[in-house]
């Protein structure tokens, strides 16, 4: 019922996606026709051309035909983005999207962040593999030391400052550099506004949108003493910067002393650095090219911005600067905010189209496989690299003192998550998740965890997601993805659908001290067990288990299909057992098990269902690990709708053959890599 229910709600957020694409692509399509006419029509009248290779572009009203220069399809656009934290980290994605959606030019993002910061989105630009897209970073903490002595009220805190010291931490050779905020979305190709650059004369050096509130009027309360600014000055959402022209001016030392002076009356910013910027420019009228307000169409508080345009086409870039957000108050709202939700939710594996047609790395190496091999699609997978956006969630956790602190890995899709309140309430130990979702199920599932009072108090708990591409379900790359974000010593190899028994978090963390894991290679194995139930009683100890295991209750998980699969961990014997005890590898031995930190990682090539957890505990036996059942620790499989991969394995005989060549090419690896040593595991698999 749970899963027919969600496969209709999840149709119908499908069809809504679509249908805003739709309506973004239409309004995007009838923009671009609207440009297009008029370059032929200027293309038609020489004497309208602009020196130096400038060419005329709509933009502004449809009735108005403004003139920008042309930029060349090679030259690169530089964009800076200050970005501190896990939440300014996910918003900035859909800033990215939106650039890149329009964008026909080489790019390079220089993103100044915190370490947090600077994890997530370097993991995230590496998977993307965007084509001519390069990304740098700059340490913001070692430029706090530059802004921290600005008292700032701003949400923003100290990093809301930085952009005013820019001029100092971009590359010395840098010229220009657009500045943006993350809640950014543009609806134009960003080589528009790079044009803008050609058009500044004299010592204008700032390009930038007047501010659309009353804010620097001060009129909007009693007694509402803004900073000095020129009108109603301006907002530092978007910004060009001549960044040589700006050192030569000695920028630095030009906002520094302004702000000095302000402080000593105004005590502290407002509005960060949009404070000091337009005091600034009160003092130097001269630095400032005004940019056309639909370059920074603002939807803040108090907003004017309705007076910016005509029609919503007209728009290039949308600056959603109100707390609010989506829910501002403005009578184009809706399409505002199904602008924004099409980034939010578009496929970010459709951006990598290639600019110029060069061939990607990866698409050389797919090159090289054999397209008629009747299993190229498994071996292609394999290849495959994924978006992967780390910590999609706030992330807290320091590992205890004492070295024995365990992180339960687990990776699930959108039809396991009712599962996760379950697990968070069963085990109170760090989580580390892999989760493979759609653009368009990840933000499902944010809305899903930021209404769940249990999962938004742990702080312990890494989402990372991994983001849908080709025909399978990538099993092993997704506990890699969970495993590499470990930062406690031990690790304890779950799946999603097993309820670890409550207090298995500190009985690990004993048996760490017990078996003296630290200096020997063990594998702890965690007994499994199943329910046919979808509502249990959950055992409270392993006598009540048993009971539950006699009287029909509990089963050893897979006894009635796989029994080979988890027999060496030796049932009869763990009943009576008080003591951990050692058994051997056997074929097709798969148990859960706790192991270190640096211990081997799954293997890629088995995707879908079948032999990817058995590949593992055989690499492990391998490199010489001993297995050790815990006489105390269970974990019980909850019943669920049978997996896609698993209903594909039972019907299509090609899959099982092609699993079949894996197993063997995976075997022939292991005897090359371990020697003599490996020939048990051929023998085993031939005598099974």
């Amino acid at each position: 019922c749970f899963l027919f229910k969600w496969s209709l709600v999840s149709l119908a957020i499908a069809i809504s996606e679509l249908f805003l694409v739709y309506q973004y692509r239409s309004y995007s399509l009838k923009k671009e026709l609207r440009v297009r006419a008029v370059e032929e029509e200027n293309r038609a009248l020489p004497s309208a051309r602009l020196p130096h290779g400038d060419h005329p572009a709509a933009v502004g009203n449809s009735s108005d035909c403004v003139q920008l220069p042309v930029v060349d399809k090679c030259e690169t656009i530089h964009v800076a983005i200050v970005c501190a934290g896990y939440n300014a980290s996910r918003d900035v994605v859909t800033l990215v999207k939106s650039v890149l959606f329009h964008r026909r030019n080489p790019l390079h993002f220089h993103f100044i962040t915190d370490s947090i910061a600077q994890q997530i989105l370097s993991s995230l630009f590496h998977t993307w593999m965007v084509p001519a897209v390069k990304v740098d970073f700059y340490d913001a903490d070692e430029l706090k030391s530059e802004v921290s002595w600005i008292p700032n009220k701003h949400y923003s805190g100290i990093y809301g400052l930085m952009k005013l010291v820019l001029t100092k931490t971009l590359p010395s050779d840098l010229q220009r550099v657009i500045v943006l905020d993350t809640d950014i979305t543009f609806a134009t190709d960003i080589a528009e506004l790079w044009a803008v650059f050609h058009k500044f004369k004299g010592q204008q050096v700032l390009g930038l949108v007047e501010n659309q509130s009353d804010w620097y009027l001060g009129n909007l309360w009693k007694n509402h003493r803004p900073w000095p600014a020129l009108s109603r000055g301006f907002n530092t959402g978007v910004i060009l910067l001549l960044l040589d022209r700006l050192r030569k001016l000695r920028w630095e030392q030009m906002w520094r002393l302004t702000a000095e002076r302000e402080l000593m009356s105004m005590l502290s910013t407002s509005l960060a650095d949009q404070d000091i910027f337009n005091a600034v420019i009160k003092q130097n009228p001269f630095l400032v090219h005004q940019l056309p307000c639909f370059w920074n169409v603002q939807l803040s508080d108090h907003t004017r911005s309705e007076k910016c345009y005509k029609d919503v086409s007209d728009l290039k870039v949308i600056h959603w600067n109100s707390p609010k957000k989506l829910r501002v108050k403005n009578k184009h709202v809706e399409f505002f905010r199904n602008l924004y939700l099409t980034f939010l939710e578009y496929d970010g594996n459709l951006l990598r189209r290639e600019l110029f047609g060069c061939p990607s790395e990866l698409q050389k190496t797919l090159s090289e496989l054999d397209e008629d091999d009747p299993c190229y699609e498994f071996r292609r997978e394999r290849f495959t690299v994924h978006r992967t956006h780390l910590y999609f969630l706030h992330y807290e956790y320091e590992p205890s003192s004492d070295n024995t602190d365990v992180t339960l890995v687990a990776q699930l899709s959108m039809d396991r998550l009712q599962m996760l309140e379950a697990i968070c309430k069963h085990w109170e130990g760090p989580i580390s998740l892999a989760l493979y979702l759609s653009d368009a199920e990840a933000q499902q599932f944010l809305r899903y965890a930021q209404g769940s009072e249990v999962l938004m108090s742990r702080g312990n708990v890494g989402y990372h997601i991994v983001y849908k591409e080709g025909q399978f379900y990538p099993v092993n790359l997704l506990r890699n993805v969970a495993m590499r974000q470990v930062n406690t010593p031990y690790m304890f190899l779950s799946d999603i659908d097993f309820l670890p028994m409550y207090g298995l978090y500190e009985y690990l963390r004993k048996s760490v001290v017990q078996l003296d894991m630290a200096n020997a290679k063990k594998a702890l194995v965690v007994p499994a067990f199943e329910t046919l139930r979808y509502r249990l009683s959950y055992p409270k100890s392993k006598a009540e288990l048993l009971s539950q295991l006699d009287m029909g209750t509990l089963f050893t998980f897979r006894y009635h299909v796989w029994t080979k699969g988890h027999a060496p961990t030796n049932f009869a014997k763990w009943r009576t057992a008080t003591t951990p005890y050692k058994v051997q590898w056997e074929a097709d031995f798969e148990p859960y098990v706790m192991v270190r930190r640096d211990s081997p990682e799954y293997d890629r090539r088995f995707v879908g269902f079948g032999w990817n957890k058995v590949a593992h505990i055989m690499e492990l036996d391998a490199q010489e690990y001993e297995f050790v059942v815990l006489p105390n620790a269970y974990m019980i499989h909850m019943p669920h709708a049978p997996s896609f991969d698993i209903t594909k394995f039972r019907s299509n005989k090609q899959y099982r053959v092609c699993l079949k060549t894996l197993k063997e090419e995976f075997q022939q690896n292991m005897s090359r890599r371990y020697g003599f040593a490996a020939l048990k595991y051929m023998t085993a698999e031939n005598n099974s």
